[in-house]
């Protein structure tokens, strides 16, 4: 018999009338597996884990379980969900079912003590959180231990985070171990999750079940009928643009076309809006605010496309977006079928369409390396961290990693118990900790493995639909019938005469601005406070980034092989930048900065850009003492490297109280910016006027 509420109805008769309120018809149903989640947590207070395709319906699972466990007299909901994005489509969905739901993040502290009073009396269903929040001092230390006390159900969306084997790990998911120990064994617990293998499946499992409670998993078909999946190879970066400024606007309805870094996104978007495209930007760097405007101007079909980097994934909702493409691959199957997933969720059809590149392994590798926490870099933290707080400005100037990987490595740490996050900063917790070696070994030999699969998929002659379903370890994986490998290709091919000049002029286009250092580090024992405006460089140009779809491709090539003058065409493009630089004044004089690395290449370059501007090549700076170390690291230990590395020759120095005017300083690569603010820093303290710093190229 089925299981029977308070109120006399059936459980199932009570969850489809709250479903129908939910989707807004009478005639709702529930699809297979959602019914039976929601009976697990309701009637059978189990934990349990959702892997089901996108659009499937997890969010009614938890709302409709919400609104039944609160009418047994359960208290709220707790939701821990990662993106802002989610959390607004989250809370206007709960709204569509009567679902009291708030959040507690960043964005809205002018909030926090009317929802706290709320919560006191009882008038909230559904508090999302981010993972984050939950190891915020105040936080868990004030509210937290209540919220435990209370919670009438704990909900993990996008759980695949959990995992180090899901393509999404984020350290702040793994304390939730510690949060799901402290529930009583009678609180439900969901995990859902559109993205998960096997590997995945059995970790997440792990992590949510404690003791001999067992965990329900609910798995479905993974296959989307709507999708219409293709692979398109082309040559290079010019030609997949050219092909997007052709076929874009045959594209089905509004989309997204996602790349692999935040120039390629920018850079890409320029293009296409310079040809009369609605479309924008959307990457890690687009203020939290602009974010908003954009999401909401693409479900409104207000525009053609965002060109985003992944920032643009988990938790945005536009159910009839009518085409993804990607210009450059993901590095795995798992990442790439998370991103199609936004398409087609309510609509009949929807185009997916891969443009591999040839840089796409380079990129992965960068990024792969990149948030790899290393064991030298862990211990190195440790031993600055003792019982008294420090913040992480503080410690970044003791120890050389930059903030970003400083703070992923802070959270790894956190996690695993070796540091702690307290008010006013980090504090070592004094427990033993040893470095897994073996752990990240055999997370970076699964990343490789899954790289190559995304290689194996550009090329397979297999249905395309199957074969991601088949990396996701889904069983009823079977042909698709719709892709390019079942029913032929069904994009065209060709290329118009205008859009592939436009594209090649576009790749051509040089010049980034370089932005002057006007502060010194914080926490540096160098120097402190703002640096001299008399002893400041102005703002300076590189030919372009080494992330750039055009230049960047050379220049990352110039920048692998050993040490030779520039070609013609790199001293070319040097030349166009500096015919495009709008300084108020022009420079006089060209000076360069010594190298220990590539000194042929500065030296052709500062020579080429002063006799193409007929200007006097001065000569260049001596190391007063040669900086140590090597570029990168944070800014702290890089003004340490270079801080009194360089010194201005006599004949140098003379010739500098001669010129009557700015001087352009060549160098190689800027990164950190320190060399050339520090060599700016000494040419105007010899009496130079205006320093314009150019580089051949820019990290990032």
């Amino acid at each position: 018999m089925p299981p029977v509420t308070l109120d006399g109805m059936t459980t199932r008769s009570d969850a489809q009338q709250i479903l129908r309120t939910l989707v807004g018809r009478e005639d709702a149903d529930f699809h297979d597996g959602q019914f039976e989640a929601i009976s697990a947590l309701v009637d059978d207070g189990s934990r349990a884990l959702v892997v089901q395709r996108t659009g499937w319906g997890k969010s009614a699972v938890y709302f409709v379980a919400t609104l039944l466990l609160r009418r047994r007299g359960t208290g709220p909901t707790i939701l821990v969900s990662p993106l802002l994005a989610l959390m607004r489509d989250q809370i206007a969905a709960a709204a569509r079912a009567g679902v009291r739901a708030v959040a507690i993040n960043s964005t809205n502290p002018h909030e926090w003590a009317e929802i706290q009073r709320a919560l006191a009396a009882d008038e909230v269903d559904v508090l999302l959180v981010s993972p984050e929040r939950l190891n915020n001092p105040a936080f868990r230390e004030n509210q937290l231990p209540e919220l435990v006390r209370r919670t009438g159900m704990l909900v993990v969306d996008e759980a695949h985070c959990i995992s180090d084997w899901g393509h999404d790990f984020r350290p702040d998911y793994r304390r939730l171990r510690d949060l799901i120990a402290e529930l009583p064994a009678t609180v439900p617990v969901l995990a859902t999750t559109a993205t998960a293998n096997s590997r995945v499946v059995d970790d997440v499992a792990e992590q949510i079940s404690t003791g001999s409670i067992t965990v329900v998993t609910i798995r479905g078909p993974l296959a989307r009928k709507s999708l219409r999946l293709g692979v398109l190879r082309l040559p290079d970066a010019a030609t997949r643009l050219a092909w997007l400024l052709t076929h874009l606007g045959d594209l089905p309805g509004s989309g997204i076309i996602y790349t692999l870094t935040v120039s390629a996104a920018e850079n890409t978007a320029r293009l296409l809006r310079e040809a009369g495209h609605d479309v924008h930007a959307y990457t890690g760097q687009t203020d939290t605010a602009e974010r908003e405007v954009l999401e909401q101007r693409l479900k409104n079909n207000e525009l053609k496309a965002l060109i985003a980097t992944s920032a643009l994934g988990m938790g945005f909702d536009k159910p009839d977006l009518g085409f993804v493409l990607h210009l450059g691959a993901p590095s795995s199957p798992v990442a790439y079928y998370q991103q199609v997933g936004r398409a087609g969720r309510a609509t009949d059809n929807a185009d997916v369409l891969l443009l591999p590149g040839p840089e796409d392994e380079a990129i992965w590798h960068y990024f792969a390396t990149a948030s790899m926490p290393s064991q030298a870099r862990a211990e190195a933290v440790i031993r600055e961290l003792d019982a008294e707080p420090t913040s992480t400005p503080a410690l970044e100037a003791r120890v050389d990693i930059r903030r970003t990987p400083l703070e992923l490595l802070l959270k790894v740490l956190d996690v695993d118990g070796a540091v702690r996050k307290v008010q006013g900063g980090w504090i070592a917790t004094g427990r033993p900790w040893t470095y897994d070696q073996q752990r990240y070994e055999r997370i970076a030999a699964e990343r490789e493995a899954e790289q190559q699969h995304m290689l194996d998929y550009e090329t397979t002659t297999e249905c395309r639909m199957a074969y991601l379903q088949r990396a996701l370890d889904d069983p009823t994986a079977t042909p698709c019938g719709r892709c390019d490998n079942c029913a032929g290709a069904w994009y065209p091919t060709t290329i118009g005469t205008d859009a592939a000049a436009a594209a090649t002029s576009s790749l051509d286009r040089v010049g980034v601005p370089i932005d002057p250092r006007a502060q010194w580090p914080v926490g540096s024992p160098l120097a402190r406070g703002n640096i001299a405006p008399a002893e400041r460089a102005a703002e300076g140009r590189a030919l372009a980034r080494l992330t750039d779809l055009g230049w960047g491709n050379t220049l990352r090539t110039l920048f692998a092989a050993p040490d030779a003058p520039a070609t013609p065409a790199l001293l070319r493009a040097c030349v166009s930048v500096l015919a495009d630089w709008p300084w108020e004044t022009r420079p006089v004089a060209v000076v360069s900065l010594p190298s220990r690395s590539r000194p042929q290449l500065i030296d052709s370059v500062a020579r080429g850009l002063a006799g193409a501007g007929k200007l006097p090549y001065l000569g260049a700076l001596e190391y007063a003492a040669p900086p140590v170390g090597g570029p990168g690291g944070n800014s702290a230990f890089r003004l340490a490297q270079v801080m009194g590395a360089f010194a201005v020759p006599a004949a140098l120095a003379e010739a500098l109280e001669a010129a009557d005017g700015p001087v352009l300083l060549v160098d190689d690569l800027a990164d950190s910016r320190w060399t050339l603010t520090v060599a700016a820093r000494v040419l105007r303290q010899a009496g130079a006027g205006a320093v314009l710093p150019f580089a051949v190229a820019v990290r990032g």
